[in-house]
């Protein structure tokens, strides 16, 4: 009877893990030049702004006409790439689901069989998704043609110095001297526009008046009182008059008289 070598339970939990898997081989020592084989990572590059970009970008990569495209397989690329997506825990938008759903509708609606008359009578159910695509891919390659301007700050730097500073040098201009002459002439006509003077009255003596209204009266006549005063002269030249007759009354040497009330008066010079 052979004796049974004891089995040590714990020397198979302390075996040497692996250092990593490769194509499902352990590697159990760490490589010296740190070789990483060209299939051992995979880079997912692409990058699209929405369900559409990605239709689109599986359609122009096959060279697919998209009036006509292969619902099926296109579906099944898509689907492709939002597992893809998933698994390296991208976050998908809500969108890329509807699109499936969307694309999985097409698909069976086109799987499934139809009578003539209900094929003829209704649309292709790819219309309205290549109505879609045909607009977004309008409106990207119109992005791609202002994306290609150049643009200021990135492709084209505007220079910008500041001026030094400078005197601004006032020009006189030239004047002849005939302008020279039309402008005096100019200034003196406006000046006599404004051209004042001072009138002042006559000065008019009692006395003198007097004189002048004994001097009327020498030939020893009536003479209406009216007479003897000049409109001419203003109301100063009345009111001297009329002192002057009074002061004539009253020394004696002038006399007047009326025939009858509110009847013309009329004056006399006293005989000496």
């Amino acid at each position: 009877m052979s004796a049974v070598e004891p089995v040590d339970s714990q020397a198979g939990a302390q075996q040497e893990l692996p250092f990593a898997m490769v194509y499902g081989q352990a590697v159990m020592e760490m490589p010296l030049d740190l070789y990483i084989p060209p299939d051992a990572l995979e880079v997912f590059l692409e990058a699209f702004e929405g369900p559409l970009d990605l239709l689109l970008y599986l359609i122009r990569k096959q060279n697919i006409n998209i009036l006509d495209i292969p619902v099926a397989e296109i579906t099944r690329q898509y689907m492709g790439y939002v597992e893809l997506m998933q698994s390296v825990r991208l976050e998908l938008a809500a969108e890329y689901l509807v699109m499936a759903a969307m694309l999985a509708e097409i698909k069976s609606r086109m799987l499934l069989p139809r009578a003539e008359s209900i094929e003829a009578e209704e649309d292709d159910p790819r219309a309205e998704l290549i109505r879609r695509l045909q607009e977004y891919e309008r409106f990207k390659a119109a992005a791609e043609g202002i994306d290609g301007l150049s643009r200021v700050g990135r492709d084209v730097v505007v220079p910008r110095l500041d001026a030094p500073q400078a005197r601004a040098r006032k020009l006189v201009p030239d004047v002849s001297l005939a302008e020279l002459l039309m402008s005096m002439a100019e200034v003196l006509r406006r000046g006599d526009m404004f051209e004042s003077h001072q009138v002042s009255r006559e000065a008019l003596s009692t006395r003198e008046r007097m004189s002048d209204v004994l001097e009327r009266l020498k030939g020893g006549g009536f003479v209406p009182f009216v007479e003897l005063f000049t409109a001419e002269e203003g109301r100063l030249g009345v009111v001297v008059t009329f002192m002057a007759i009074l002061e004539l009354v009253k020394e004696s040497l002038v006399e007047l008289v009326q025939n009858e009330p509110f009847a013309a008066i009329h004056v006399r010079a006293r005989a000496e």
